[in-house]
């Protein structure tokens, strides 16, 4: 399961001010980096039953979503980069066809159509609360978050600016 800590150990700017540039600096580790609001985030390596999920959500969602010209789907690790996330690495992202300018190599710039994040015991308040307010203050349409305890999948739509019912 990943671990989620702010990571003040790495050499780099003080926390509220790390930014893209910096996150293009840092190690290939194998854990992953994100930045929300100038805050340097670190998880671990996730775990194969999170790795299994996403492997279905491609398999139901993104396999047929492109195989019918729909989406495009990646998932982590990818940088998105969206106002106040410079960037993030969510779990499971699709962007609408229509919209694939915004994909470029090992990079999305730009607002996808959907992300979603699978929960562990350490990233629930992360997921569910960081994440989840940076995503809507970036106008991400529609975020999904995987419960694997209660075996929910629960969508939620942006609202008004900022804000997910």
């Amino acid at each position: 399961m990943p671990y989620i800590t702010d990571a003040p150990q790495l050499q780099g700017p003080p926390q509220g001010q790390w930014t893209a540039a910096d996150w293009e600096q840092l190690p290939a580790d194998g854990n992953l980096y994100e930045i929300i609001d100038g805050v340097l985030y670190m998880t671990s390596s996730p775990s194969y039953f999170h790795q299994y999920i996403i492997f279905n959500l491609t398999r139901l969602v993104g396999i047929p979503a492109f195989e019918q010209g729909l989406a495009h789907v990646a998932f982590a690790p990818i940088g998105v980069f969206m106002p106040g996330c410079d960037p993030v690495q969510p779990d499971f992202v699709v962007v609408k066809k229509e919209r694939a300018e915004i994909i470029h190599d090992r990079r999305i710039y730009g607002i996808p159509d959907l992300i979603v994040e699978i929960l562990s015991p350490s990233n629930r308040a992360y997921d569910e609360t960081t994440k989840m307010n940076a995503y809507a203050t970036a106008g991400l349409p529609e975020f999904g978050v995987v419960d694997p305890m209660s075996k929910q999948l629960r969508i939620f739509e942006l609202d008004v600016p900022g804000q997910f019912r």
